[in-house]
């Protein structure tokens, strides 16, 4: 028996991950149906690209599964034009999406190997006009602020306030929030200089670094 090849991985995504868990929405399927995830993770784990679960790319780093990515971007409704910050791009899988969808994109990552490894992924997919910046992922990118929507690529426990300070008035934040052990999506909307949303589902997604919520004294 022939194995199936990568296109077929990709279509069987679209139907077994994507569409059974709401992620309908005719952009966004097109868009993961035109990116090839497997191009993104380590050689070796090429044939483990589409599976339904994070995809290691390097110590403490992983890809996010593709379900919670699409779940993300249905609840984002990232329009084109729009200027978003990747925060924790990894080898720049979710920027490739996302600038299919039209927006201007911002992709940071502090480490410097997946910060190499996405400026040559992503022309090669024709991704070519997401910058690439490298610095603390809490620190965010000002230089490219204010921003439409800070998509973190990644989880998180709590949201640092220099990133929440970059995002324009009625801008989106689009993440994993983990409470109390459970992740769920979670997008909100920035207004006042504070911010607020309510999760929208369970999905798990990679806890980046840095975005732990500080564990309070126990005697």
């Amino acid at each position: 028996m022939n194995k199936p090849s990568f296109e077929e991985m990709r279509g069987a995504m679209v139907d077994s991950q994507l569409r059974v868990n709401g992620v309908n929405e005719p952009r966004i399927i097109a868009a993961m149906s035109a990116i090839p995830r497997e191009r993104f993770v380590p050689r070796d784990r090429a044939l483990v690209a589409y599976v339904d679960e994070d995809v290691p790319v390097a110590p403490g780093r992983a890809l996010m599964n593709p379900m919670a990515l699409g779940r993300l971007l249905v609840e984002t409704r990232i329009a084109a034009g729009e200027r978003v910050l990747v925060v924790g791009a990894g080898t720049g899988y979710a920027s490739a999406v996302i600038a299919r969808l039209g927006a201007s994109v911002v992709a940071l990552e502090e480490d410097a190997a997946l910060a190499a490894t996405a400026r040559q992924l992503l022309p090669s997919v024709g991704a070519e006009g997401v910058e690439v910046v490298e610095g603390p992922l809490t620190g965010g990118w000002t230089a490219g602020a204010p921003y439409h929507v800070l998509f973190i690529d990644g989880a998180y426990e709590e949201l640092p306030a220099a990133l929440l300070a970059q995002v324009v008035d009625g801008g989106r934040v689009a993440g994993v929030v983990v409470d109390g052990g459970v992740p769920r999506g979670r997008v909100g909307v920035v207004a006042g200089g504070g911010f607020g949303g309510v999760p929208f589902g369970d999905i798990g997604a990679p806890l980046l670094p840095g975005f732990r919520k500080p564990r309070a004294f126990q005697f």
